[in-house]
């Protein structure tokens, strides 16, 4: 990690954003860089809950066996299991043997969904570190920046994502579970030509483990550089974004 960089979003973040929650990253590594190791969880667990820690300023460190759930496991790369008649799960259940989430009209949906699903596989062997973006040291890699964000810095954070596109999708919102939009989707951006963020928290599933009025904005660590870059330059510096800036900081 450039810890000039590090310091210089500090700066930029809390100039343009104020008291705004700082954002988390994650990457994959056979070392956890003074993450704390976390053990499986007892019982029914979301990740997305337990990032309440790593947000609040403690580093995280998961391997396969941490990871409770089988979505989870499967959304962050550990897993490429699908459970029992999950088309069912995900859709309409199955009268008097499983209550479907009906997040998906149909089973036969859900399969077709599932087609245009690909594998992160960077890690098998690997622990995936979680930590916040002031506790970064220089011997971390993050790959993926992830903001836990209320509208107004949502505003801020898609309109800088969108300042060096020629064309308007700059970001995305794929459906899936809360895990697959900050570590999924975004960690599988890295690698394209055109790097996009990914807006999600929209499962309501996962809602519960995030205040109301917050969705969350992830980016791959080669795209949010050049996010960094271009704040000086950008609508951050106009009287437009000044309005903004304080009802962020109410």
């Amino acid at each position: 990690m450039d810890l000039k960089l590090k310091e210089k979003f500090l700066e930029m973040w809390k100039k343009h954003f104020g008291i705004a929650e700082l954002p988390i990253v994650f990457y994959y590594h056979k070392e956890i860089h003074n993450a704390i190791p976390v053990a499986q969880a007892k019982g029914r667990s979301c990740i997305i809950c337990e990032l309440a820690k790593v947000r609040n300023g403690e580093s995280l460190a998961y391997d396969s066996e941490a990871i409770a759930c089988a979505g989870a496991k499967r959304y962050l790369g550990y897993s490429e299991n699908i459970r029992p008649n999950f088309e069912y799960f995900l859709s309409c259940g199955i009268p008097g043997k499983m209550e479907g989430e009906r997040y998906i009209r149909t089973p036969e949906m859900v399969l077709e969904l599932q087609k245009h699903q690909k594998t992160i596989r960077d890690a098998k062997g690997n622990f995936i570190i979680f930590k916040r973006w002031d506790m970064l040291e220089e011997f971390d890699e993050p790959a993926v920046v992830i903001f836990f964000a209320k509208p107004d810095v949502l505003s801020g954070l898609f309109t800088l994502a969108n300042f060096d596109q020629k064309e308007p999708n700059g970001t995305f919102t794929p459906f899936g579970a809360g895990c697959g939009s900050i570590v999924h989707y975004p960690y599988l951006e890295k690698d394209a030509q055109r790097p996009r963020a990914v807006i999600g928290m929209f499962d309501p599933s996962a809602r519960p483990c995030v205040p109301k009025d917050t969705l969350s904005f992830a980016v791959p660590m080669i795209k949010f550089e050049r996010m960094i870059d271009y704040m000086e330059e950008s609508f951050l510096i106009t009287d437009t974004w000044k309005m903004v800036e304080k009802r962020i900081n109410i």
